[in-house]
């Protein structure tokens, strides 16, 4: 490792730096900087000394493989760069999903429900060779798309009533019909987050200062913006530079500036909050104690003059294509919803030691993302009418040890709230939660702070931090025992009399387990699993017997998980 420093000179270095490797199993390095492959895969080789981190991806491949690269479709760029990247690994994507496949992820994704009986029949019948990207642009034009996608914002914004922070309930629900009134209406991203940052006047007259409310600390508001809206964690740099990524105690202090001069005093009301520029007011370095003057995250210091509104040249470069971060980091974002992991895995943690696993896929997004003036609903059909998006979870001998190149589809566990609602869907029973009337859907709840026993145990965000991790995606012995002996599916059953509605109807029992798999499943039985049914049940008293069905497919993994 040689160091290049100011003066002109260079040094060896090696045996001051550290190495390390992001996979030790296909690539490992010892202290020397000797690297030793292992097993097939990709690992990113890094070498630190100081503030300084580079590294270098390694791809391990048998010396043996037989490997001819197949001449595959592709539906759009992301197909392109995604088959790529396969073909340096040597890998082979899988086969297209059925129909049935897609019906089912495209609507869970985008809409947060599951097809009706009469949407899933008609599209399977449907022989149009464009029904895909048809069903695509329909989708993303129902309300639930909306409502899906605020309150995925609503999580990284902290969005729920807190006492300590002046945080009204009041304030909280103007704060979500605002992001909610933005997304509906299209409004582009960049325009959404600087309303945000440069928002002042009352928390209740003009919403979006309840960011500047939700959390009051100034330091906490800079380390919140650069993970919400640039995916960066400087929290580190706030006592000693970063021990893992480029960034300084001095940046962290200098970008933390554009937020110095923001101020708060009490309304008319005595629950509102108004949020203003005081036109003065420094942070200073907590070694030297000078004031540090603002400066854009791996960029330039601007020219403020004095008195403007610092945030306002803030939100001017971070929402625009001269911050490389924000369209990344958004596309990213998009890109982890339909994957179930991102290109940059964990998604707000974008550093030199965490690098993309496709870096011009991720590119190839931002730059599309940027040329459609960040329109989000454009980015999303880029990305469903992919090839890639719409690939079998089905491995081949290939790619069945594939984690991050996105050769197949992933078993993703349906999220908390989007989980309640299909179960809800199901059963046609209602919802109630705190604030909201009968029926509504767990999605549709402003507040962070309500919830319940089914959506705490299935990881239901709190809301207490911007980190990504606070949505818990991970399966668990108290959700399983949940499903199979507390009330959730139990009592829906019989709260909505599926069966025994559509045995009033005079449906026989073969059209009712047909039934029930078009709910769950989007699919309808298979031979074999049509006949076992059938011959499990007391047809001249079917009734707790086709219950005892419904209760088996909705605790399924075909129904708990997207596939």
């Amino acid at each position: 490792v040689l160091a290049n420093y100011s003066d002109g000179t260079t040094r060896d270095i090696t045996p001051l730096a550290v190495f390390q490797s992001s996979n030790d199993v296909s690539a490992s390095i010892d202290e020397k900087g000797m690297v030793t492959s292992g097993t097939r895969g990709e690992a990113f080789i890094m070498a630190r000394f100081n503030i300084f981190t580079v590294g270098v991806p390694v791809v391990v491949i048998p010396e043996d493989l037989d490997y001819q690269r197949p001449k595959l479709p592709t539906n759009n760029y992301i197909d392109t760069l995604v088959q790529n990247k396969l073909h340096k690994l040597r890998m082979t994507p899988s086969e297209l999903c059925s129909d049935e496949v897609f019906l089912r992820r495209v609507f869970l994704d985008i809409t947060g429900l599951l097809p009706k009986k009469e949407d899933a029949k008609a599209f399977l019948v449907n022989q149009s060779p464009n029904k895909r990207s048809e069903l695509i642009d329909q989708l993303l034009e129902k309300k639930e798309f909306t409502e899906l996608w605020v309150m995925k914002f609503a999580e990284l914004l902290q969005i729920k009533t807190d006492d300590n922070q002046g945080m009204s309930y009041k304030a909280t629900l103007l704060y979500f019909n605002w992001l909610k009134d933005r997304i509906a209406n299209n409004v582009p991203m960049d325009q959404i987050v600087q309303d945000l940052l440069t928002s002042k006047g009352g928390t209740f007259t003009h919403p979006s200062t309840n960011f500047y409310q939700v959390e009051r600390d100034n330091l906490k508001i800079t380390e919140n913006v650069a993970q919400v809206f640039m995916g960066m964690r400087i929290q580190c740099a706030q006592c000693h530079n970063h021990p893992f990524d480029r960034w300084t105690q001095d940046e962290y202090y200098s970008f933390a500036s554009f937020f110095s001069q923001v101020g708060r005093k009490r309304g008319a009301d005595p629950r509102e909050n108004i949020i203003y520029n005081r036109k003065s007011g420094e942070i200073n370095h907590p070694v030297h104690k000078k004031p540090m003057p603002p400066k854009f995250l791996g960029d330039e210091a601007p020219e403020i003059p004095k008195g403007a509104d610092r945030r306002e040249i803030l939100a001017e470069w971070l929402a625009s294509p001269k911050n490389p971060f924000f369209a990344r980091n958004l596309s990213n974002l998009v890109w982890a919803h339909f994957f179930g992991q991102g290109i940059i895995e964990p998604v707000d943690d974008v550093r030199i030691s965490n690098p993309p696993s496709n870096p011009e896929l991720l590119d190839q997004l931002s730059s599309k993302f940027t040329e459609y003036n960040y329109d989000f609903k454009k980015l999303v059909r880029d990305v469903c009418n992919s090839r890639t998006y719409q690939l079998s979870s089905k491995t081949n001998v290939s790619n069945q040890s594939d984690t991050r190149n996105f050769a197949r589809a992933h078993l993703r566990r349906i999220r908390a709230e989007v989980l309640l609602d299909v179960i809800s869907q199901a059963t046609e029973t209602k919802n109630k939660f705190q604030g909201l009337p009968l029926g509504a859907k767990a999605i549709q709840i402003a507040d962070g702070r309500v919830s319940n026993y089914f959506l705490t145990t299935f990881g239901r965000a709190k809301r207490e931090t911007v980190c990504s991790c606070e949505v818990v995606m991970e399966p668990s012995l108290s959700q399983a025992l949940h499903l199979l002996n507390g009330d959730t599916t139990n009592k829906r059953i019989a709260q909505g009399k599926v069966i025994s509605n559509r045995l009033k109807e005079g449906m026989k029992p073969h059209e009712i387990i047909e039934e029930l798999y078009l709910r769950c499943f989007s699919r309808e039985p298979r031979a074999a699993e049509k006949e076992n049914l059938l011959a499990s049940l007391d047809l001249e008293n079917p009734d707790e017997g086709l219950e005892d069905i419904f209760w088996a497919l909705l605790n399924s993994k075909e129904f708990i998980f997207n596939h």
